[in-house]
């Protein structure tokens, strides 16, 4: 079973939708509580909208603790969006915001003479193969990203994406942890075959 946090910024619905898609089973989970029936495998951060906000969400209803208890012990969560964002050590939006502290850096706006946000669909140029098909076989595949701040590149990055020459952070993994600075669950057929994929990759 899947957990999707409901922390009062996310999209929770059309992830669970997305997952159904891929015939896996989920819960949306609005409590800390329901982690405790034990049946929960992996848990999905999802979110729009700004970083300070959210990171008070989770604090408020606890998730932070929780969050933080369940990544020290090896268990796999998936962040989109503003979701991976969370899972950073901070973000500059807003004024420094301290995050989750899993993906090593800080997120921070996209720079250079860009239009923001950065909405529509963009590539991923796959730095590593280990979460899915399409970097092995060096696929290209276009992801709905809605956003204006990013993570830039660092020793967790899996792929690359860029806007106007701006390169960031698109994907980001360590150890059973994953982030998508997009959105697989609004990116058609070929966000569904990366959401299984990865789901695969991280033991769910």
């Amino acid at each position: 079973m899947i957990g999707i946090i409901d922390y009062g910024a996310g999209n929770v619905g059309n992830v669970r939708r997305a997952l159904s898609q891929i015939n896996r089973e989920s819960v949306i989970l609005d409590s800390v509580y329901g982690l405790c029936t034990g049946l929960i495998e992996c848990l999905i951060l999802p979110g729009v909208g700004s970083f300070r906000p959210a990171m008070e969400n989770l604090h408020i209803r606890g998730w932070d603790r929780s969050l933080s208890e369940w990544i020290s012990d090896d268990r796999p969560v998936l962040g989109i969006c503003l979701g991976m964002q969370l899972l950073c050590e901070g973000s500059e939006e807003g004024g420094f915001t301290k995050g989750l502290g899993v993906f090593r850096g800080a997120v921070g706006k996209i720079p250079g003479p860009v239009k923001l946000p950065h909405v529509g669909w963009n590539t991923v140029n796959w730095v590593s193969d280990r979460l899915c098909r399409e970097g092995r076989m060096g696929k290209v595949s276009h992801y709905y990203f809605v956003h204006s701040y990013a993570l830039p590149a660092c020793a967790d990055t899996e792929g690359t994406s860029s806007l106007d020459g701006e390169i960031f952070t698109s994907v980001a993994r360590r150890g059973r942890i994953v982030g998508f600075q997009f959105h697989p669950e609004r990116s058609g057929s070929v966000g569904l075959e990366l959401l299984s994929q990865t789901l695969e990759g991280m033991g769910v």
